[in-house]
């Protein structure tokens, strides 16, 4: 072992007959770890967090809504079947499906709710959209023309305290004109099945009817708003949408993607990880700079010992490397605890929230405020390896002014009064 590690691994250790000053130097170390390892595990958990909100919110956004729509100027798409077919001859494509979608409101016992309405076709519903896995009752099958049934998100169908085969009433926001008066569109709906797509916007606000159920009473004839497109790569929708211009011939077509219609979205979500990554580098930076103080004590404490050292030879490269390497040791142990801390805590998330929530008696994840109705993680090795390059070369940073200090003690100078 190089003396100038043996030196600087004694230097960092706290001896039971270590006295005065030198315990408090020790003690300082301790607290510098436990600093850095307390801000890396934040980072840690905090980054897995934010990491897998923005998969969970993505996947289930595009579980209910689409990649890419197609949709009429004026709000109807008239001849969706040959937009349907002329953007299917775009090989990143792989289904198309035609959509309804109105305001209206559900009255059911005196209890009444505004809502989305959207028409579907089952069959081909299902190769856009994920509502077949998010069925808590009924079935999405049961939705069939003429029969006028509704399909209620979980949330929404307990607001109207209503069950599988209670009958609701939809009214449209178009009315009727007649002599005396203008009066709404009214029709009842049975409810035939319930969803939970785990995203309280929609489980809270969207109703599912047949599409030609939707035509009726919306009078849209054989129109449809729009059609929606599943891509084989949910990132490339972009690339497609503007592509997809050259393959669509319907002249009133309008073309936009999920990037677009949830942009302010995902990119409060990116600004929110950036800024939260930002405050917890702050951190371990103040955790790191608390190195400087317990090097420049060490120093000022060890200034005998650098002296006899230098004049038994050591070079004042060899002295600032026993201070840098001090250093080293408190930032390399403290990042070691903060990543051991932080993946266990991160990966246990769905312990750690409950039994937080059970100490403390508060809600610390509401659904209501956060979209989505369980705290995600997801780790990526990639955040993990730039949080320990970042940290560690902050801790060598903070070593290298005492240490340099350290490798200017003239040795006479240190030896006079000793």
């Amino acid at each position: 072992m190089r003396y100038e590690f043996l030196v600087g691994l004694r230097y960092t250790r706290s001896r039971k007959r270590a006295q005065g000053r030198n315990r408090f130097i020790s003690f300082i170390s301790l607290v510098s770890m436990l600093g850095i390892a307390l801000g890396v595990a934040a980072l840690i958990v905090v980054l897995s967090v934010m990491n897998g909100f923005q998969e969970e919110l993505r996947t289930r956004i595009l579980g209910v809504a689409s990649h890419v729509v197609v949709q009429g100027l004026e709000g109807e798409l008239p001849s969706w079947q040959q937009v349907a077919d002329e953007a299917g001859r775009h090989p990143s494509v792989k289904a198309a499906a035609p959509f309804i979608q109105e305001q209206g409101m559900l009255s059911f016992d005196e209890v009444v709710r505004g809502t989305l309405v959207r028409g579907v076709i089952p069959a081909v519903e299902d190769k856009v959209a994920d509502f077949g896995r998010y069925m808590k009752a009924g079935s999405l099958d049961a939705l069939q023309a003429g029969r006028f049934g509704i399909v209620l998100g979980r949330d929404l169908a307990m607001s109207l305290r209503v069950h599988l085969g209670d009958k609701v009433t939809l009214i449209a926001p178009q009315g009727l004109v007649t002599p005396a008066a203008v009066l709404p569109r009214v029709k009842q709906f049975e409810v035939v099945g319930i969803f939970e797509a785990g995203m309280y916007e929609y489980d809270s606000g969207l109703a599912l009817v047949h599409m030609a159920d939707a035509q009726a009473l919306y009078r849209m004839g054989d129109g449809v708003t729009g059609v929606r497109l599943k891509l084989d790569d949910l990132f490339a929708a972009p690339r497609v949408a503007r592509e997809l211009v050259g393959y669509i011939e319907q002249p009133n077509a309008m073309i936009s993607d999920w990037t677009r219609s949830h942009a302010n979205f995902f990119r409060a979500v990116a600004l929110e990880k950036t800024m939260m990554t930002l405050i917890l580098f702050l951190i371990v930076g103040v955790a790191a700079f608390n190195i400087v103080s317990t090097l420049v004590m060490a120093v000022q404490e060890k200034y005998a010992d650098i002296a006899i050292l230098r004049t038994l030879g050591a070079s004042p490269g060899s002295i600032m490397a026993i201070f840098v390497l001090q250093g080293s040791i408190i930032g390399l142990v403290g990042l070691v605890a903060g990543v051991v801390g932080g993946l266990a805590i991160a990966h246990n998330l769905d312990v750690v929230i409950p039994a937080l929530e059970a100490i403390t008696g508060a809600t610390l994840w509401n659904k209501e405020i956060y979209y989505i109705n369980e705290l995600p993680s997801k780790v990526l090795m990639s955040d993990v390896v730039t949080i320990l390059t970042v940290s560690f070369v902050l801790t060598l940073l903070a070593a290298l002014y005492p240490s340099w200090r350290a490798s200017k003690v003239n040795p006479a100078e240190a030896l006079r009064y000793e």
